[in-house]
């Protein structure tokens, strides 16, 4: 049995859910469809729990009013028979019907995470819809039965597995199930969500718990890039990299994958495929456990970065001082990107500035503390680089006016990753397109 996973581009217009059922058709094996919302839904979804936060009822139905009127257009375009269309419009007078009473609720983080599950669970029914208009035997599986996250929010595969393959065993005849990604349940029992591009960690949950024979991820774009094309005019598809190599890129800005959507099919050995929708006959790019070549393989770019430096001229002999800033930064469960030391100072990377303010303050008793905003982590991937030859001088050849304000080299074999201001972050990654691959 295979995953394949749609993004929301890849379902955001009919023709495209066309195409998508006619590409798993095709398949040989058992196939477990996983669905994003539709393109632009979870935005508005987001933008309506929004404005009910604020209290502001008329702005949250002004998004509902529209977003439904796009899924009554929608799925005029979807399907043709007069029951499959009465079908269809019920599914979503259902839902928004729901978000429509919800505008009359008190709001609540626990409403705010039912809002969002809507798109997934619209985009799957109107897909099954569309199935069953056509004649293909499939089954909807709800996420919601077997998906689930533990109180610190982190899901368990043998949790999901457990739920999951009595399910899949009472159907032993159906080729094509379909489920939503990204939505799921808490330790309390209440919708809740894998955060944004959960859709990805899903799927790679689903293909490990079922121990899936490949994990495909179906977007707009042939595969991972050797870096960021909405930025870099010549990029090229990356064939193969390690697991290594793609949680580097995932977790340091490349935005086809989601960070966390790697440890799930490394850690149950299940091969990652990364295709293109719009041109299925691309060969995308295949993440397993070899990496096939040594080098540098991408370039990605991390966003939104803040930089903390601490100076103290007690650090030098102080006994764990580095385990006490720590400390500071797990009680606020704030991960930490990058850290550089010397005898009297200790620079750090974080990417939210959720906790920044509490931060700040605890760190203050450790001596003199700065912070620059607005700063970007520039990660240069590939297997092995750090013993490359020569990968150090051609990196830093590639580099020209422009001021770097922290290096991390050796804390990992494949990569090397530079911090720099937002506002050379273009500039950088064109010169190492130029300068890492020969691509102007």
């Amino acid at each position: 049995m295979k995953v394949m996973k749609f993004g929301g581009t890849s379902v955001g217009k009919p023709e495209r859910m066309h195409h998508i059922a006619g590409l798993v058709s095709q398949e040989k094996e058992p196939v477990i469809v996983v669905l994003s919302a539709l393109s632009g839904t979870t935005n508005a979804l987001v933008e309506i729990g929004d404005f009910i936060a604020k209290g502001d009822r008329q702005g949250a139905k002004q998004v509902i009013d529209k977003l439904e009127a796009h899924y009554r257009a929608f799925v005029q375009e979807l399907v043709k028979k007069e029951e499959s269309l009465a079908k269809a419009n019920a599914i979503i007078a259902e839902h928004f019907e729901f978000l429509n009473i919800i505008l009359r609720i008190s709001f609540s983080e626990a409403l705010s995470k039912d809002i969002l599950a809507q798109g997934e669970l619209l985009s799957t029914k109107l897909f099954c819809t569309y199935l069953e208009e056509q004649g293909k035997p499939h089954l909807l599986l709800p996420a919601l039965e077997f998906m689930s996250i533990d109180a610190y929010d982190e899901p368990h595969v043998e949790t999901i597995a457990a739920k999951l393959k009595p399910i899949l065993g009472q159907h032993p005849e159906i080729p094509l199930f379909v489920t939503q990604g990204y939505i799921c349940r808490n330790a309390r029992g209440e919708v809740d969500n894998l955060k944004r591009g959960g859709s990805d960690y899903s799927a790679s949950l689903i293909a490990a718990a079922i121990t899936a024979s490949v994990c495909e991820i179906w977007t707009d774009i042939d595969g991972m890039h050797n870096n960021d094309p909405r930025v870099v005019k010549k990029t090229m598809p990356v064939e193969r990299m390690s697991f290594e190599e793609a949680a580097e890129l995932a977790y340091f800005g490349a935005k086809i994958l989601h960070p966390a959507s790697i440890w799930p099919a490394q850690s149950f050995k299940v091969p990652v495929k990364l295709l293109n929708t719009m041109q299925p006959e691309a060969k995308g790019t295949l993440i397993a456990e070899e990496a096939g070549s040594v080098g540098v393989k991408a370039v990605a770019a991390k966003d939104n970065i803040i930089a903390i430096r601490i100076k103290s001229s007690r650090m030098l002999l102080a006994y764990g001082f580095l385990r006490k800033i720590f400390e500071v930064f797990e009680k606020y469960r704030t991960p930490i990107d990058m850290i550089t030391t010397s005898e009297v100072a200790v620079s750090l990377t974080i990417d939210s500035d959720a906790h920044l303010d509490e931060i700040l303050r605890e760190l203050e008793p450790f001596g003199s503390v700065e912070t620059d905003k607005n700063q970007v982590i520039i990660s240069v991937v590939g297997n092995e680089i750090s013993r490359t030859e020569d990968i150090i001088k051609k990196l830093f050849g590639s580099i020209v006016n422009i001021p770097v304000r922290m290096v991390s080299y050796g804390g990992s074999p494949h990569n090397i990753s530079l911090l720099i201001a937002a506002e050379h972050k273009k500039q950088m990654l064109q010169q190492l397109n130029k300068g890492m691959f020969g691509l102007d």
